[in-house]
């Protein structure tokens, strides 16, 4: 297990706020978590839900690495 890192920054974002980071849509992001092509968010309540900044990052990382191979 990888220590946490104290950045300050929340680990959970909302979707809205992971639809700023990326430039798509919430109603997009929640069709591409459904297929698997975006991390799936976590269900904090039973009309809430977040997604886990670390893996949003990752995501966005990929998606800059992926255009950079092609």
């Amino acid at each position: 297990m990888q220590p946490a890192i104290n950045d300050n920054k929340p680990r959970l974002i909302a979707p809205k706020d992971a639809a700023i980071q990326t430039s798509l849509s919430r109603p997009l992001l929640s069709l591409m978590a459904a297929a698997g092509e975006f991390p799936k968010p976590v269900q904090l309540g039973e009309r809430r839900v977040a997604y886990v900044r670390a893996e949003v990052e990752a995501w966005i990382d990929s998606r800059i690495a992926s255009r950079a191979a092609a």
